[in-house]
């Protein structure tokens, strides 16, 4: 095995080691105890949405096997974990009181995490809304903003009093691209330049829940973006322009408001938010950290003559990639550029950063008879949080590193395909067995303490 010293020499005093997983993509029973529909629910009930055609069932069955996960955690000795809560176990249709089994599900979790000395730190929203808020107009509608406020705080009435740190809404960036923009994951629309409002009301929605967190003594509040080192194709003053419009769209127009309480300037696009008195305040309330999950950077060039958008991702020449794909390069000083750039973008107004995910999938046998020696993301983690290293002797303060993600899991439109997790699952019986990229990790713990 790696010695984790000489894999990652630049890992400050005092970083805090976490690892992370989303409701829908870990738990199981969709159909349980009063669980609502989300738009994941329809999206892989969609013939031809899900690569490989599986239905997230059971897959690790975290629902009814959280007691392993916690295990799992304790042994690996991080101080936090990152875990979803989905919307529609605690108001099966988006509105209303919360199901007592739902919030009994998450209440057992925050006890035997925090028995078993682990910090819990929930994500209210990663992806799963309720279909009857979608059918309502969804992140289109400046109303969800609303509901979700209501939704926080049902959950932070009921788990306030133990749980002090929250991300409110995972990587919008992915909803409104991905989701609403060109249809790759749900709700599956093809809106391109349309989709847009729906980063105003999901930014909105994060500024509503801080307020509603804030009410009921939260110790530590931010959102958590996906973002990326923007790379032009060439110097090509086409190459150039396309890579400064998709820096815009992928990472200021999320950062900017959050940050400094404005939009960067998106006059080119012809777009508009659909901005009311008093919002970019409620956007702008100042978080406690701000979330950045990094996997890879993106190389832009000019779009194709009639592309209906002014850009195009190419791949990144002479760089590996990880299971994803030449679109998927690794590239740790991608992650140090990025942290860097934000810290001189932002100065003052930047709070502490929280990597809130970071790992890699590579290909993988759905059944191991033992650990599964996965050198590769071990490579791939230790030049990473290598990188973070980088950054903070650069001056960027970063609190905390989370790897993406404790077990394989449902990776969304790739279904099964896709596997990340420190811990092998098979995906017909649940069955958990560490990989050696949990070892290293958890003697990377050890030594850095």
């Amino acid at each position: 095995m790696a010695d984790a010293s000489t894999l990652s020499p630049r890992v400050p005093t005092g970083v805090r080691w976490s690892a992370a997983t989303a409701a829908f993509q870990i738990e199981g029973a969709r159909a349980e105890d009063g669980r609502g529909r989300s738009i994941w629910d329809d999206f892989v009930d969609t013939a031809g949405r899900i690569r490989d055609g599986s239905t997230a069932e059971p897959g690790p069955d975290s629902y009814h096997r959280s007691d392993e996960d916690i295990a799992l955690l304790r042994d690996l000795g991080v101080d936090r974990y990152r875990f979803s809560i989905s919307w529609v176990r605690v108001q099966p249709d988006g509105t209303g009181p919360a199901s007592a089994p739902g919030l009994a599900y998450y209440d057992r979790l925050v006890d035997g995490l925090l028995e078993a000395g682990v910090t819990p730190f929930p994500t209210l929203y990663h992806w799963d809304l309720p279909v009857d808020l979608e059918a309502q107009g969804g992140w289109l509608a400046r109303d969800t903003a609303e509901r979700f406020a209501a939704y926080v705080d049902v959950v932070a009435a009921s788990l306030g009093d133990r749980v002090k740190n929250w991300y409110t809404i995972n990587e919008p960036v992915s909803t409104t691209l991905q989701g609403y923009a060109i249809g790759e994951l749900a709700p599956g629309r093809q809106l391109l330049f349309d989709s847009l409002p729906t980063v105003h009301h999901q930014l909105l929605a994060h500024g509503r829940a801080v307020a509603a967190l804030r009410a009921r003594g939260a110790g530590s509040v931010g959102i958590v973006n996906n973002h990326t080192e923007v790379r032009p194709a060439s110097e090509s003053d086409a190459d150039l322009t396309a890579a400064h419009v998709y820096d815009l769209i992928h990472n200021r127009l999320f950062a900017d408001p959050v940050l400094t309480g404005e939009y960067p300037d998106l006059s080119a696009l012809g777009v508009r938010m659909p901005i009311r008195d008093g919002d970019m305040d409620a956007i702008a309330t100042a978080s406690d950290f701000y979330g950045v999950n990094y996997y890879n950077p993106t190389t832009i060039a000019a779009a194709p003559e009639g592309s209906p958008v002014p850009f195009a991702q190419v791949a990144t020449p002479g760089l590996e990639h990880t299971g994803f794909g030449e679109l998927w390069p690794i590239a740790p000083e991608g992650l140090t550029a990025f942290l860097v750039d934000a810290g001189q973008r932002y100065g003052d107004a930047l709070p502490p950063i929280i990597i809130g995910e970071n790992g890699a999938s590579f290909p993988e046998p759905d059944q191991v008879d033992g650990p599964l020696d996965d050198d590769r993301r071990i490579a791939y983690l230790a030049r990473h949080i290598d990188a973070v290293g980088d950054a903070v002797a650069q001056g960027v303060d970063v609190e905390e590193y989370t790897v993406w993600s404790l077990l394989d899991n449902f990776e969304w439109a790739d279904g099964f395909t896709q596997r990340f997790g420190l811990v092998h699952v098979d995906h017909a019986s649940s069955r958990r067995t560490p990989k050696a990229s949990f070892g290293w990790y958890r003697d990377l713990i050890a030594g850095a303490r």
